[in-house]
């Protein structure tokens, strides 16, 4: 079914999905949705989460399910992806994904429990990185992005 030369599926437990800061057709986090979609499909997501509240953020925002997603994924290129998300975006405005653009790329831990989480992450990976102060900022920090 992947006959498609650009179609990989990374084994998560061995390598990281791509940065959330990453973007395809002007969403911010698609590109590392793709992996995880590809890795849940095949069995290879290790620890990774999908869809986790920044998938859950942008599967509500083009109103498609993470199991349409996941098949998406996994049985089309990248090329073919960017077609199909292309027109599942069709409708939204270029200021619509620039908000959930934001909204993505500026999550950060919002009640006590979750940012003595993020904090203790942060300070294990690096103490002296106090300006990491999002999810996104942390994810390229642990992975190396």
């Amino acid at each position: 079914m992947q006959s498609e030369t650009d179609m990989q599926v990374l084994d998560l437990t061995k390598e990281y999905p791509r940065s959330p800061k990453d973007s395809m057709c002007g969403l911010v986090h698609i590109p590392r949705m793709i992996d995880k979609a590809r890795a849940f499909r095949e069995h290879k997501l290790g620890e990774y989460i999908f869809p986790c509240p920044l998938d859950k953020l942008v599967l509500n925002f083009m109103r498609v399910d993470e199991i349409e997603f996941a098949d998406k994924a996994y049985a089309l290129s990248e090329t073919a992806f960017a077609e199909w998300l292309e027109d599942t975006l069709k409708i939204k405005s270029a200021a619509e994904k620039e908000f959930i653009n934001r909204q993505i790329l500026g999550r950060k831990p919002d009640n006590e429990d979750r940012l003595k989480y993020f904090v203790d992450i942060r300070n294990r990976i690096d103490p002296s990185r106090t300006d990491i102060i999002t999810w996104v900022g942390l994810l390229d920090l642990e992975e190396g992005h």
